[in-house]
């Protein structure tokens, strides 16, 4: 309600001046198939995640701009349709909603205010973004994925090009069912130079301690930039696995302070394509005998199978390392991706590549392949033997 009052408050600062307007959008036509485990331990028969075998979706997803002056309006309304096949029967999925949406106020020279739905996230990284308190998945090791933001009330300060300051209040939790960040707080400063940038998060969530995050930067060389990020945290309701498996799982409404941090590399060729190395350490994770017990744990009743996938931690390991290998981005004709992780804590595997291909000026055929290596008791074959898949995406003008 809040973020509806200052929408309507500032909208009538747009008659101060002409308005220009432009819309795009793309429609969505897709089907995935994926080929469950049968010896899941957290998923056993299917009859706990409740994940579809085979699925079809439409979706438009749309971007909305009207701007002058002194006031910025976006909006991305997503209408999804989708029918979902499992073991059970059928479900069918049909909604529309904002993604995104802000209403921007250029209040000074200096000074900025906004209101809206925004994804806070930052920074180059590719498998996840430890900076961000809000979205350590990143998103980006699934291209066709829609991040949806959060709801935030913001105010910026720009004196220069090299510095910015914003100071943000979360609302709620956007388009999602849990809104676990209502009454957040986030003090974001950046500051960039000629081949470098980089930036401090501080953020506040009732019930846990403060989150410090960090990012940075640097273009050394033509061909080769270096990244980096880490952040000081400590979770909620977070899943406690002793390595002793007779014992039961615990949960603590606080967990003790982690780090996660990341290092990264990325080269570009000459032909434009570019290859991404990063390394992540996950301090909320499982060490190899915790991850082990959990598994064997969640093997002796779907209860315990039920609680072990619902609070474990974003990731189940303590180490890991990602690449991306992917075509050049300045290419019209099609699109590519290729990427490969490997978790040290459980010595599993995934590989995976998306694919784009420009059939038309308009119409492009898209594909995506996920091949977890590993059994029942890795990470990332826990659940899946493969997922696939493959539609069209139709570019409106």
């Amino acid at each position: 309600m809040r973020l509806v009052l200052s929408v309507l408050f500032l909208l009538p600062v747009a008659a101060a001046s002409a308005v220009e307007s432009s819309w795009d959008g793309s429609l969505y036509g897709y089907a995935n198939n994926m080929n469950l485990r049968g010896d899941s331990a957290l998923n056993p028969g299917n009859r706990i995640a409740r994940l579809p075998q085979n699925s079809a979706t439409a979706e438009a997803r749309f971007n909305v701009k009207a701007e002058n002056d002194t006031l910025r309006l976006t909006l991305r309304p997503i209408v999804l349709v989708q029918d979902n096949r499992i073991v059970f029967g059928s479900q069918r999925q049909n909604e529309g909603y904002l993604s995104q949406w802000q209403v921007r106020l250029r209040a000074a020279e200096a000074w900025s205010v906004a209101a809206g739905r925004e994804v806070l996230n930052w920074g180059p990284a590719q498998f996840r973004s430890p900076s961000s308190p809000f979205y350590f998945d990143n998103g980006r090791s699934n291209p066709m994925r829609e991040l949806s933001g959060v709801d935030a009330l913001k105010v910026s300060w720009t004196p220069d090009m090299e510095n910015t300051l914003t100071l943000a209040h979360i609302t709620g939790s956007g388009h999602v069912a849990r809104d676990v960040l209502h009454n957040s707080w986030l003090l974001k400063a950046e500051r960039r130079g000629g081949d470098w940038a980089g930036g401090l998060a501080l953020a506040h969530t009732p019930g846990q301690s403060a989150f410090l995050g960090m990012h940075g930067q640097l273009t050394a060389g033509d061909a080769l930039l270096l990244y980096a990020e880490a952040s000081s945290s400590t979770r909620a309701n977070a899943l406690q696995s002793s390595v002793d498996s007779a014992l039961p799982f615990s949960i603590a409404a606080k967990s003790s302070r982690q780090t996660d941090a990341l290092a990264g590399a990325a080269w570009t060729f000459d032909n434009g394509q570019s290859l991404n190395a990063e390394y992540l350490h996950s301090g909320h994770g499982y060490r190899a005998a915790e991850e082990s017990a959990y598994f064997s744990r969640a093997a002796a009743s779907p209860l315990l199978a039920g609680q072990a996938l619902g609070d474990a931690p974003p990731l189940l390991g303590r180490d890991y390392l990602h690449l991306v290998w992917q075509s050049n981005l300045m290419e019209s004709g099609g699109y590519w991706r290729a990427m490969a992780t490997h978790s040290f804590t459980d010595s599993g595997n995934e590989l995976s590549g998306y694919g784009e291909l420009a059939l038309t000026g308009y119409i492009t055929a898209f594909a995506l392949v996920v091949l977890p290596a590993g059994n029942a008791r890795q990470e990332f074959s826990s659940l899946y033997r493969r997922s696939v898949t493959a539609g069209l995406k139709i570019a409106l003008p």
